[in-house]
């Protein structure tokens, strides 16, 4: 005799929990990139040709900002990958908060340099040439604020196109039934659920692309600030402001940075469940006055997508499929495994209200 060959195929989904604004955001980055590096190569051939240090230095740091935003590209582009990779258990999204990471540490390191060039200034000033100084700071500002603007236009497409899509979500549940002293017996249920809804955009759970933004805000920044301090010191010989707008660029940009850290940190350790979403499982779980979660689980598993692991006992159990389906309405829930068991030890007088 054969033995039976089930057919999985409607039980298989996908970890890619991408929203629909992630291509987007993707082209977005890759323009800034593109016009980064464009113009990093004009400042360092213009600097050479005229013997500019003042370009050839704000080229070098064009290369610096090119280097983060093409690592940011590359993550999204390596996430993408890693979605139909089964060695990653719930896709590619953590390789792109990683590159958050890393940027936040970046713009430590920016904000630290500012600080030793400041500090280097006040203790041996040097003439500064404002006029061929001031030409830079206003093109990075042209440049920065071009770079905002498509990063800003990819991130609003994804929010005007809002969450479209199918989510396929599968539960892979296990119902045991513990009965009382030794014996057990086992049902196991599968059910399998379909979410359709149109959402929010959440663009703001895509730690990456914030942070890559970031980096052109930072950067827009510091040329506004060293225009206002080439500015004053054209126009009134203030040498000492030029040092002292970059320790307040710094300052600014390290509490940017220590926020970039302190969200992608919570994400790459699953720290980032919300109490509130956690007290809505439970709520929708717990809803019959019978059922109690023993132990609950949640997870960010993408830019707006969170797995929930939750185990249930009750006097009377039912199936997996129907605490399933009350966590329906919880559309940003994509994967969701529950495991119940009958309560051991408790009769029905020991219920609440019996």
């Amino acid at each position: 005799m054969q033995p039976h060959v089930h057919d999985l195929t409607p039980f298989h989904h996908s970890h890619d929990w991408q929203d629909a604004g992630a291509e987007g955001r993707s082209r977005a980055l890759r323009a800034v990139t593109i016009l980064t590096l464009v113009t990093m190569v004009v400042e360092l051939l213009a600097g050479a040709w005229s013997g500019s240090l003042a370009l050839l230095a704000d080229g070098a740091h064009m290369g610096t900002h090119a280097l983060a935003l093409g690592g940011a590209l590359l993550a999204t582009r390596l996430a993408q990958r890693a979605h139909r990779n089964e060695r990653y258990a719930f896709g590619g999204w953590k390789i792109e908060v990683l590159a958050a990471y890393t940027s936040g540490l970046m713009l430590l390191a920016v904000s630290a340099w500012l600080v030793i060039d400041a500090v280097r200034v006040l203790l041996d000033p040097h003439p500064i040439a404002y006029g061929e100084a001031m030409v830079v700071a206003v093109v990075g500002l042209i440049v920065n604020l071009g770079s905002a603007w498509l990063l800003h236009r990819g991130a609003s497409g994804g929010a005007a196109h809002g969450h479209h899509g199918h989510d396929d979500d599968h539960d892979d549940h296990a119902h045991h039934g513990h009965g009382h002293g030794h014996s057990h017996g086992h049902h196991h249920g599968h059910g399998h659920g379909h979410a359709h809804g149109h959402g929010h955009g959440h663009q703001h759970h895509d730690h990456n692309f914030n942070a890559a933004y970031l980096h052109v805000v930072a950067d827009a920044l510091t040329s506004v600030l060293a225009i206002a301090a080439l500015g004053g010191g054209l126009l009134y010989g203030w040498r000492w402001l030029d040092p002292l707008v970059a320790v307040l660029g710094a300052v600014v940009i390290t509490r940017w940075a220590m926020g970039v850290l302190k969200v992608s940190a919570h994400a790459l350790v699953d720290a980032t469940a919300s109490t509130e979403l956690r007290a809505q499982v439970r709520q929708a779980i717990e809803s019959d006055g019978d059922a109690q979660l023993a132990d609950l689980h949640v997870w960010q598993v993408g830019p707006d997508a969170w797995s929930v692991v939750a185990s249930v006992v009750a006097d009377e159990p039912l199936a997996p499929a129907q605490y399933r389906q009350r966590l329906e309405h919880l559309q940003s829930l994509r994967h969701v495994t529950v495991e119940v068991h009958r309560c051991g030890g408790c009769g029905l007088g020991s219920r609440p209200g019996v």
